[in-house]
């Protein structure tokens, strides 16, 4: 129980529980009343989970509002360069960087209730209005296009219209999607449940019912 409190993640077995909730930490320590995913507790977990041979199969269960790009981006690059088998499971949302770490995983699901927003890169403070600033924000959204069109099935067409959609948020840009449409343009893999990505790991998966073609 104590590594649960302080890692979230769960004592060892054939299938190794890492939980991602809250913000996304990077170098700079957020509020005490916030609850964090830290990317110096998820790496060295990671890199254990892919050494030890008792552990068959790594459950990521995501509920978290994004955060710190960098670490989010380096937390989905580990998962993605694992050999053992990894699902994912969105509860609640996946919103923001929480995106690119839900399809880092070799088979992803999101629950029926849950949501994924999808939205341009964003910088918190003052940011100043130079040519430099562009060109980095979008050196940075160009990275997390990347991971996500290579690691799922949309397209970067279908994925770049989402992040840069007007209307949907009040005051803001971007896209809201339900577990179906994120499934139905190929983001996720699958609308399921805690059974069902068990199911997957251990090599008993099951096919999910075909859902209709999204429209735009």
């Amino acid at each position: 129980m104590e590594e649960i409190r302080n890692t979230g993640t769960a004592a060892p077995s054939e299938i190794q529980v890492l939980t991602i909730i809250g913000q996304i930490e990077g170098h700079q320590l957020l509020a005490e009343d916030c609850k964090t995913t830290k990317y110096e507790h998820v790496y060295p977990l990671l890199a254990a989970v892919e050494e030890s041979p008792d552990v068959k199969g790594l459950l990521i269960l995501i509920n978290t509002v994004g955060g710190d790009i960098e670490a989010g981006l380096g937390i989905a690059e580990l998962i993605a360069g694992m050999e053992k088998p990894t699902a994912s499971l969105v509860l609640g949302g996946g919103h923001s960087i929480g995106v690119p770490l839900a399809v880092a995983a070799k088979y992803s699901l999101v629950a029926p209730s849950a949501a994924m927003t999808i939205h341009p890169a964003r910088m918190n403070g003052v940011v100043v209005g130079a040519p430099q600033t562009y060109e980095y924000f979008a050196g940075v959204q160009e990275r997390i296009v990347r991971f996500v069109t290579q690691h799922s099935r949309v397209d970067r067409d279908t994925f770049e219209s989402y992040m840069l959609r007007t209307g949907q948020m009040a005051n803001d840009v971007g896209s809201i999607l339900t577990g179906e449409e994120a499934v139905a343009c190929g983001l996720m893999d699958a609308v399921g449940t805690l059974s069902d990505a068990l199911a997957w790991l251990r090599g008993r998966r099951r096919e999910p019912e075909a859902l209709p073609p999204l429209r735009m």
